[in-house]
């Protein structure tokens, strides 16, 4: 072992320890790294910033915002909403559901923001059936891990192992290569968590997670209740082609209207209202009646106006596109003493004020000529993009409480069509082997800020920067290893190991040592780490190098045992309630079962 080596394997052991204590960010060790090969000599300076020009970084930061994309434009949220209504009461169809929904969302976009998005969904849904999340808790992280194994794109340590052999000469994975392990896995999963999910007990059920009030507290607490109408312009009403200011509804009817229903390739949005808004045939209007002494038979008989249906829960199914907040004036606003009218706050913000409180008490009827005091709460409904606004201009107006349907809010709702064809656009692109992964991935997103699915400034956020500079800085480890002989000697102690018995044997070495090493540092630097080993392992052997990258890749997303092994399972942790021990007993059996489901399948999808 030269002195060369020692250094590096000596950097690698100090990283695998900052990343296991957590006292330092990994991105940043990962820049450590960098820096420590290039002033010692051990890599040149092309050579330490190779991983800056992988095309699978670009892929990598391209399905970061692909995924957003699709958070952003509702679809995500619409399948959360869609297990609620399918799994009912019954938690085994919960389970099962979503396990299932994970995964396939997964297999197209970040497993983390995945079990994410699906969190507060499991909370209300353990809140509504009176059972502990802690049987979900688990289920939704393992899916999320599984759905890295259902297709090449999926994680980021199936495009590393992918690079790798593209890298040595081979040719690559195809989209859906890992996809038959991935689905036996996940149905082994679903069996596996039905049967241990009652080991899981965690805290009690019905137990508040989220303190964030909900619309229909802010309904209750500020009487709204019976104050919502939702009415319809029948062809021939006066009120088309008029502009809400020109109408006078609040003088004439005590009628606000705050929101608009209106057909938009071939589904009913929500479209925000100002004092120029004008009407169409067939709009259906959404009013608050504030003023109980007006008869709401007169009024639509005159407007030719035909009441529909609100459902007490209109509110909330209308999330993706209403939003409510709390808001108060700031100290010094020049607006303290007017009236909602004087302000003209609905033309100034796009927002319409349909609460008032004061001292805390909610005040009755209409608010828009009460005169607005220091402290007052004013509950106002709109737009969530301008209610964002609202917060972020901060001159006279502070936003005090967001509900917890704001986790729902999705600003490009009426894009969803869009970023559901930029995906499946993105996978034919990928299936077709025409055209590079990373090239697909960026048209997919090119096309979605071409349809407003994205903006650049959404983008940007949506890339996990800490992951980019994570495999970015692990990747010159495996050069370094190869440079300075440390593969040659890793692959020497596995063939002296289980070099002689035969592949199976070797398949297995190389799980076991995934899974060890992904108990200190992420699953993506593992896959760094043990890529070019494995294909090393294999010609060693004179054998296929597939099975082995395959395993590997595998093994890699098999990162059940710990909380810490993947940031899927340190999501669920808190919600859960789970211990360190509750990850061990359950993960350590079915990383076995995993295991054994990849030495029997792979070879024979991928022979030796």
């Amino acid at each position: 072992m030269n002195g060369e080596l020692i250094w590096v394997l000596c950097l690698l052991a100090v990283a695998v320890i900052l990343f296991a204590t957590g006292k330092v960010r990994m991105d940043a060790v990962a820049l450590l790294v960098i820096v420590a090969f290039v002033l010692s000599g051990t890599l040149t300076l092309s050579e330490a910033f190779s991983g800056f020009s992988d095309p699978n970084v670009i892929l990598i930061a391209a399905l970061f915002i692909i995924g957003d994309g699709l958070v952003r434009t509702g679809v995500a949220t619409s399948m959360g909403a869609w297990l609620v209504t399918v799994a009912g009461n019954s938690e085994t169809k919960m389970l099962v559901y979503l396990m299932l929904t994970v995964a396939g969302l997964g297999a197209f976009m970040s497993s983390t923001g995945v079990v994410a998005i699906f969190i507060p969904v499991v909370l209300s849904v353990c809140l509504r059936m009176n059972t502990s999340p802690s049987r979900l808790m688990m289920p939704l992280s393992f899916a999320g891990l599984i759905s890295g194994m259902m297709t090449l794109v999926a994680t980021p340590p199936n495009l590393v192992i992918n690079s790798e052999l593209i890298r040595e000469g081979f040719r690559g994975f195809s989209f859906f290569s890992v996809t038959p392990i991935g689905l036996v896995v996940l149905l082994l999963g679903i069996v596996y968590m039905l049967a241990m999910r009652f080991m899981l007990r965690g805290d009690e059920p019905g137990h508040k997670h989220d303190k964030l009030r909900s619309f229909r507290d802010l309904i209750k607490e500020y009487r709204l209740t019976g104050r919502a109408r939702r009415l319809a312009i029948r062809p021939g009403s006066p009120m088309i082609g008029q502009r809400l200011d020109d109408l006078k509804l609040r003088e004439r009817y005590g009628a606000n209207v705050i929101g608009v229903e209106r057909w938009r390739r071939f589904r009913r949005v929500i479209v925000n209202v100002n004092g120029v808004s004008e009407f169409r045939a067939r709009d259906v209007l959404l009013i608050d009646m504030s003023a109980a002494e007006v008869d709401l038979r007169e009024f639509c008989s005159e407007q030719m106006l035909e009441p529909m249906v609100l459902r007490g829960e209109y509110f909330a199914d209308q999330a993706l596109d209403v939003g409510m907040a709390e808001v108060s004036l700031i100290p010094d606003s020049e607006l303290v003493g007017k009236t909602v009218r004087e302000m003209g706050f609905r033309t100034r913000f796009g927002l319409n004020v349909v609460g008032l409180k004061r001292n805390g008490k909610a005040l009755d009827g209409a608010v828009v000529d009460d005169s607005i005091e220091l402290g007052d709460i004013l509950l106002v409904v709109g737009n969530w993009k301008l209610i964002g606004q609202l917060a972020r201009q901060g001159r006279d107006f502070v936003v005090l409480n967001m509900p917890v349907e704001v986790n729902e809010a999705s600003p490009a709702h009426s894009q969803a069509p869009h970023a559901i064809f930029c995906l499946v656009l993105m996978v034919a692109l990928m299936l077709t082997d025409e055209i590079p992964n990373p090239i697909a991935a960026l048209i997919a997103c090119l096309l979605m800020g071409k349809f407003r699915c994205i903006n650049a400034e959404s983008a940007y956020k949506a890339i996990h920067w800490p992951s980019i500079i994570l495999i970015v800085g692990m990747m010159p480890f495996a050069l370094a290893l190869q440079k300075t002989g440390g593969v040659d000697l890793v692959v020497k102690g596995l063939m002296d190991v289980g070099g002689g018995q035969g592949p199976y044997l070797m398949l297995i070495c190389l799980f076991v040592m995934c899974a060890a090493i992904g108990l200190f540092i992420s699953n993506t630097a593992t896959a760094v780490l043990m890529a070019p080993i494995a294909l090393a392992a294999a010609k060693s052997m004179g054998v296929s190098p597939y099975p082995f990258a395959m395993m590997v890749a595998m093994a890699a997303s098999a990162a059940f045992m710990t909380p810490v092994s993947s940031p899927v399972n340190t999501l669920v942790l808190g919600p859960g309630k789970y211990r360190f021990s509750d990850f061990i007993k359950i993960g350590v059996p079915f990383t076995l079962l995993v295991m054994l489901v990849c030495v029997v399948l792979i070879p024979l999808l991928f022979p030796f």
